[in-house]
């Protein structure tokens, strides 16, 4: 249970901070990471609802928001027209690089400032046998 009420806590406070200060929800700062980290900065909408775990809709609602803020943009796939990608624009990345400086502040100030390194690896350990979303690169079929 204490584990359950702290990832509470501490998504409830890291995502205020983001609110806050850049105008993103931790669901809006954690799409945008995923795209910066895939090849091309671009993800099928589909794998990005997985990786944020949200539903279909509720990742078009996210992504809606992040288009009009100018973020984010579709991407068609030229092999397959059934496939949607999201895209991130140079504005999206300029707004990560901001806000990740106070995302990483804040984990290290509410998390990670609070153990030792050793109590750090311990933990990652600990977390490693959790079962975990699978990563897969979400790219369409070269033609």
């Amino acid at each position: 249970m204490r584990f359950l009420r702290a990832h509470a806590a501490l998504t409830r406070a890291l995502s205020a901070d983001l609110v806050a200060e850049h105008g993103l929800t931790i669901n809006d700062y954690e799409v945008l990471l995923h795209l910066a980290r895939a090849p091309e900065k671009l993800l099928r909408r589909v794998d990005l609802s997985e990786r944020v775990v949200l539903t279909a809709s509720g990742i078009t609602r996210l992504l809606e928001g992040l288009e009009q803020a100018g973020y984010v943009e579709r991407a068609a796939c030229p092999t397959d027209r059934r496939v949607v990608y999201a895209r991130l624009t140079a504005a999206g990345e300029q707004k990560l690089r901001q806000a990740s400086r106070t995302h990483l502040a804040g984990i290290d100030e509410l998390f990670t400032g609070r153990f030792s390194a050793d109590e750090l690896a311990t933990l990652s350990s600990l977390l490693a046998r959790l079962p975990a979303a699978g990563d897969g690169d979400g790219q369409c079929a070269p033609e």
